[in-house]
């Protein structure tokens, strides 16, 4: 039987929370007000990484004073224009709550500002399912490095990264998590194809966390857990 599985870490835009597309528009108008145009798709194939290292993928000339003050404009359009109209994706709380209600510990692990996580626990109505969470404004890089999930892995009391896997959207979660030596498991719902998701390391891919709950058993969420 497999290592029961103790703790999972979420990230939250595209995976619990319908966001990928707005932040996609906020970048959009932070670049253009530098005079720089992508098309969407090349910044939507970026999203799920913070300022840190999106930036620098497709402006890699600017210097670091230049990346945050790109970072600062897409956060201020974000947060006035788009914030409030992400929603969750259909059962994302409730995939939080049956974590939660087997025993397992459930961390919120995204490359957000704090001010937007704190945001999306109001959201998702999951303050007092959530044990802890770590977002961008806590650690030197974003992901694709592993300093959100290695920081968030620290808070478990001791837990071995067997005992802990990763929920994401993106392959820059599962290479993050890979790093940690933590497996992570996909869904689609940020809009990142299933040969990218699986390049990247997946070790399964569920359309969306209303998908991974219905399997919630069989799925390697449930490993090891026979109340799963």
């Amino acid at each position: 039987m497999p290592k029961q599985i103790k703790a999972i870490l979420f990230d939250i835009d595209g995976t619990l929370v319908d966001s990928n597309d707005f932040h996609v528009l906020a970048w959009e108008e932070a670049f253009a007000g530098i005079g720089a145009r992508f098309d969407r798709q090349t910044i939507h194939d970026q999203i799920g990484k913070g300022t840190d290292n999106l930036v620098p993928t497709l402006l890699p000339d600017l210097d670091d004073d230049a990346v945050e003050k790109l970072g600062d404009a897409h956060g201020a359009a974000f947060k006035t224009k788009y914030l409030d109209r992400a929603k969750p994706f259909a059962d994302a709380r409730a995939l939080l709550a049956h974590a939660h209600g087997n025993g397992q510990q459930v961390v919120l692990a995204s490359s957000a500002s704090g001010e937007e996580l704190d945001h999306y626990l109001g959201l998702l109505d999951a303050r007092a399912l959530v044990g802890e969470a770590t977002s961008g404004d806590d650690v030197e890089q974003t992901k694709p490095a592993p300093d959100i999930f290695a920081t968030a892995l620290a808070k478990l009391d001791g837990l071995a990264p067997d005992e802990v896997i990763v929920v994401g959207d993106t392959p820059y979660d599962i290479e993050a998590a890979a790093k940690c030596g933590m497996a992570a498991v996909a869904v689609r719902s940020g809009g990142f194809p299933d040969a990218v998701l699986t390049r990247a390391g997946a070790v399964a891919i569920y359309d969306d966390a209303a998908a991974l709950l219905a399997d919630y058993a069989a799925s390697p969420l449930g490993a090891g857990n026979p109340t799963a």
